[in-house]
């Protein structure tokens, strides 16, 4: 499992919109789920620009290309 940072308003904008990956090879998806809440909790308040999300070890960033 992965744990990746996104835009949390989903914007399409050079630069913001990117994925950031945040943690990788996570074996276990339930330690990667509270993981992912605790930087949510941590980093992502109500009108914050950034969410954590938990997705599979195959699962390729995107990048924003106008």
């Amino acid at each position: 499992m992965k744990i990746i940072q996104v835009d949390n308003f989903d914007r399409e904008t050079i630069g913001v919109s990117d994925d950031r990956l945040v943690a990788e090879n996570i074996e276990h998806e339930s330690l990667a789920k509270v993981m992912c809440e605790a930087l949510n909790k941590k980093y992502s308040a109500e009108f914050s620009s950034v969410f954590f999300r938990v997705v599979n070890d195959d699962y390729e960033l995107r990048i924003f290309e106008p």
